[in-house]
């Protein structure tokens, strides 16, 4: 697996921040998951970008992923394989990473995401 280390940019931990502060959820990997799970919802591809990932927030595949690291590496795969990406362990970990912030993105800016339960309604949205 080529992600080992996930560290984010400036502007994702400042937006990561706002989602503590309005969901109550304290940590940086919960809402990571939320927010990769949610890009990966949405039909487009994320725009290719070069990601400056200047901040404090790192950790590692596994404390992102927990226990369903397989799961989320799957989804990955899949969207990549869907998305008419190679497989390769590099193109993986760049989608991942796009994925990720294009998903912080999202939820710092969806209206609904005011509390904990906005952020259930939007992964429900998402489902259907």
């Amino acid at each position: 697996m080529a992600i080992e280390h996930i560290r984010l940019s400036q502007s994702a931990r400042d937006q990561l921040i706002t989602l503590k502060r309005r969901t109550g959820i304290a940590h940086w990997n919960v809402l990571c998951r939320w927010a990769f799970c949610r890009s990966l919802a949405e039909p487009s591809v994320p725009p290719m970008t070069k990601l400056v990932t200047d901040s404090s927030v790192e950790m590692n595949w596994k404390v992102f992923a927990g226990n369903q690291g397989d799961i989320y590496w799957a989804l990955l795969r899949m969207r990549c394989h869907k998305d008419g990406f190679p497989l390769d362990e590099d193109t993986l970990a760049s989608q991942f990473r796009l994925h990720l912030h294009r998903g912080i993105g999202y939820l710092v800016g969806d209206s609904r995401v005011t509390d904990v339960s906005g952020l259930a309604s939007v992964g429900l949205a998402a489902a259907e």
